[in-house]
């Protein structure tokens, strides 16, 4: 593991050229040495039974499976491993997907007041700004006439998907900015409740932002990244006009290309923790997300697949009764979207559709980052031995301060 680099928070892998000893649990604290205290008198082989548990003896009934009761894990008489210590949200041993699910939800339970109201604050503040935008900035929609035929319809749908790409892009780099922002900063959080440790905003904050600029640098270089795929596998087909074979080999290259943007994040998708958490450049974080990815990948993949299909559908029970509510205040927009004109809502549907997306930000932020890290520390458990690290600084008994050997 010496090419590993540490974990500055809380407690590190040892970078390059450190000490690489992996701590080992101290010795008893009556200072015996288990070796030697065999008794010389031993029992005839094949008569030796475990201990009786309390109220048992010759002529009780069997016990249950296991000693005292205690289901059997091990064998006929022994009991199973004992279990991992759990300083914090969750067990430092390779996790299951439940429980890194589970983490994230403790972190925002246990943690709530720092993790709720940095995700709370932030999301108020970036909703705002995206109202203001959507109402005194950008243009009104283009409307499409439904009884456009031939080239009529398809500038008007192509104009229209210009419109729409015009009125998404600040709501687009808004959100992101909020999302560098509540991500940096509640990974500071999770890597703390892991160990047991509170942290509150202002620490948290304080341990973030120099990190910000370089989590800036890699979301924009992967965002480039997925760019320059996808254009390469649409402008082939959109080279050869619009007949049959540029229509298919557009289609062909725009599914080629997602498949590889899909690779590519998924590869990527523990950079960012990476960064944050070790302190390590763009680059570097990138080659220690594929490092600990690989050979996992479609593990990573599932847990993230389920990720975002539980934010879906909690975003989905939010929007729905917030949507149907901000429709039905805005009269105004409610008879121009009946009519099927273009829809201007007014302040009310800005409002009370505004209120929703906050709710839903202030639970989706914690959740994702809680699940990214959570990820990142369960691969670096499995690879790299960090629970022994995460033990050592959580002082639990048993581990010691010596260096690795």
């Amino acid at each position: 593991m010496n090419d590993s680099p540490g974990w500055a928070s809380p407690g590190s892998a040892p970078s390059d050229g450190q000490e690489t000893g992996i701590p080992r649990p101290s010795s008893p604290v009556d200072g015996t040495d288990p070796a030697g205290q065999w008794s010389p008198a031993q029992p005839p082989p094949g008569q030796w039974s475990p201990p009786s548990a309390p109220g048992q003896g010759p002529g009780a009934p069997p016990p249950a499976p296991g000693w005292g009761g205690m289901p059997q894990q091990g064998g006929p008489g022994w009991g199973g491993p004992p279990p991992a210590a759990k300083p914090g949200v969750i067990p430092l041993r390779p996790l299951g997907v439940g429980e890194i699910l589970d983490g994230a939800v403790s972190t925002m339970r246990t943690h709530w007041r720092t993790v709720l109201g940095v995700s709370l604050t932030v999301s108020v503040i970036a909703e705002i700004v995206v109202i203001l935008v959507q109402r005194y900035l950008l243009p009104a929609p283009k409307s499409v006439d439904p009884n456009a035929v031939g080239a009529e319809a398809l500038r008007q749908a192509t104009d229209s998907a210009q419109s729409q790409l015009i009125t998404s892009a600040p709501g687009t780099l808004i959100a992101m900015i909020a999302t560098l922002i509540t991500t940096s900063v509640l990974t500071v959080v999770i890597s703390r409740s892991v160990i047991g440790r509170g942290v509150t905003f202002r620490e948290a904050w304080a341990e973030a932002r120099p990190r910000l600029l370089p989590l800036l640098g890699l979301t924009l270089l992967l965002s480039l990244m997925s760019a320059g795929i996808m254009a390469a596998g649409l402008v082939p087909g959109l080279l050869l006009g619009s007949g049959a074979g540029g229509l298919a080999l557009t289609f062909l290259g725009f599914v080629a290309a997602c498949a590889v943007v899909l690779w590519l994040m998924v590869r990527f998708t523990l950079a960012a923790p990476a960064l944050m958490l070790e302190r390590q450049p763009v680059l570097t974080a990138l080659r220690r997300s594929a490092k600990l990815v690989k050979g996992s990948w479609w593990r990573t993949f599932g847990i993230l697949a389920l990720t975002y299909v539980l934010v879906i559908i909690v975003t989905l029970i939010i929007t729905i009764p917030f949507g149907i509510i901000a429709v039905t205040v805005d009269s105004e927009g409610l008879s121009e979207f009946l009519n099927s004109s273009a829809t201007d809502f007014g302040w009310p549907f800005l409002i009370v559709t505004g209120i929703g997306e906050v709710i839903i930000s202030t639970l989706a932020y914690p959740f994702t980052a809680g699940v990214m890290a959570l990820l990142y520390v369960d691969q670096r458990i499995r690879r790299e031995a960090l629970d022994l690290d995460l033990a050592r600084a959580a002082g639990v008994p048993g581990y010691d301060d010596t260096p690795r050997s």
